[in-house]
């Protein structure tokens, strides 16, 4: 009888888990449904405002055409001559490119939501030996005659929204900008043509002066035979992505600074460029992308990253708890119902719900403060009445309050979170074993057997 009443209630408290398991993914559920609305609200944002920025350039191009006489059959089947045309363009990029400057935190809001964004000033220093890469190229076909414009300096944009001011100059020059590129492959930014008494045998140099907005991530194409990139931000968390990392870099709490490197021996993209590759979000042709050097605000404290690796450990510490619960009966003799249980269980997947609704508002750590502290005052006020004297609801409060700060440990800890989590489940287990060393699991059996015959 004994062994039956200790499998009864193994049994019931195996079913109890089970509920608390579905309220636990009840509640990840909702998590998941938080993040889409999240990354609506990015969306939302990116279409009123600008999304990711890729920048390319500044580059040089000249629109050309090229005309040729050639035979054709009319509708009589005689022969006549007619005029073919093709139209293209000669690009050229710069020897040194070197851009500078800082892109600073512009936050916006879609009701409670935060999207990461930035806005700044960058300044371009462009110079080209010469730009005999102009030139007009030989007719491809017998006869053919080949005309070019002139030379326009471009920059292009993945999202030209975020373009919210430009100046170009040659020397002390200033010129003209103008919206699009007049590139066919990348046709989103700006242009600007250059004086018509430019000299094609003569080195150039361009200084171009951008204010940039966009959304989360910014990049740039190292299009020229030696890229220099020295970028500063107030963002305290990058993530740098891209073909290249920094060749040096500075990260604090005030923000970082960043130095890019990158020459045409170890990067293709000049010769992507000039056959008109894909680039992230400016179009291109081809299936190869180009190199970017770029960074991505990443928000490490993400309020439903966190909740969701939270509740992951939900399961296991609900069971640790019924251990402590469990052992705590056996020890103390007093008895305690499978309801009550239940009703903790429940107390401890609440809290991963107010974690979740408070850190929509409040900082994680401030909202993991509350809903433990609501969660563990519950816990020691009811383990009180559970348990049967207040020192021991004070024990178990304590012990409830050990698990969330194990858990917190656990969840900032993201590079060593396995390791921790399973050494604090080897030392609650082995402390399990050694308080139970000794106990006669028959006599216990069998004692509450008596116990319930006697009632």
């Amino acid at each position: 009888m004994g062994s039956r009443a200790v499998v009864w209630k193994l049994l019931i408290l195996a079913g109890v888990s089970l509920l608390l398991s579905v309220v636990l993914l009840r509640i990840g559920w909702l998590v998941d449904e938080r993040q889409a609305r999240q990354q609506e609200a990015v969306a939302s944002v990116e279409q009123a405002q600008a999304g990711a920025q890729t920048l390319l350039g500044p580059l040089l191009l000249r629109q050309c055409s090229e005309e040729w006489e050639t035979l054709v059959m009319d509708e009589n089947q005689e022969r006549r001559r007619s005029t073919a045309k093709r139209d293209f363009v000669i690009s050229a990029v710069p020897e040194r490119l070197q851009v500078g400057g800082a892109l600073n935190q512009e936050a916006r809001y879609r009701g409670i939501f935060k999207v990461n964004g930035y806005a700044g000033r960058l300044q371009f220093d462009a110079q080209w030996a010469s730009l005999q890469a102009l030139e007009p190229p030989r007719a491809q076909q017998p006869g053919g005659r080949v005309q070019c414009g002139p030379v326009q300096a471009m920059l292009a944009s993945s999202d030209a929204r975020g373009l919210r001011a430009a100046t170009l100059k040659l020397g002390e020059l200033a010129l003209a900008v103008k919206p699009g590129t007049g590139h066919p492959a990348y046709m989103r930014g700006l242009h600007a043509p250059l004086p018509e008494t430019l000299a094609l045998d003569a080195p150039l140099s361009l200084q171009l002066s951008l204010e940039l907005a966009g959304t989360q991530r910014f990049a740039l194409v190292p299009a020229a035979a030696a890229t220099s990139l020295n970028l500063r931000s107030d963002w305290p968390h990058p993530s740098f992505g891209g073909r290249f990392l920094p060749s040096s870099r500075e990260i604090g709490e005030a923000g970082f600074s960043a130095q890019w490197q990158v020459s045409e021996l170890a990067s293709t993209a000049p010769a992507d460029v000039l056959q008109h590759k894909v680039v992230g979000g400016l179009g291109g042709s081809g299936n190869q992308e180009i190199d970017t050097l770029e960074f991505a605000m990443v928000d490490p404290v993400n309020p439903y990253v966190m909740s969701d690796r939270a509740i992951k450990y939900g399961l296991m510490f609900i069971l640790l708890t019924f251990v402590c619960v469990g052992l705590v009966e056996l020890m103390s003799g007093r008895r305690v119902h499978p309801v009550q249980y239940l009703l903790v269980g429940l107390a401890l997947s609440l809290f991963f719900l107010l974690l979740l609704s408070l850190s929509e508002h409040l900082g994680f750590g401030l909202s993991y403060l509350l809903a433990a502290g609501a969660a563990v005052g519950l816990l020691g006020y009811y383990g009180a009445a559970m348990l049967g004297t207040w020192q021991r609801g004070l024990g178990f409060g304590a012990g409830v309050a050990g698990l969330y700060a194990a858990l917190y440990v656990l969840l900032s800890l993201e590079q060593a979170s396995l390791i921790v989590g399973a050494l604090l489940l080897f030392i609650v287990l082995a402390a399990v074993m050694v308080l139970t060393r000794r106990l006669d699991w028959y006599a216990l059996g069998a004692s509450a057997t008596a116990a319930a015959s006697s009632r």
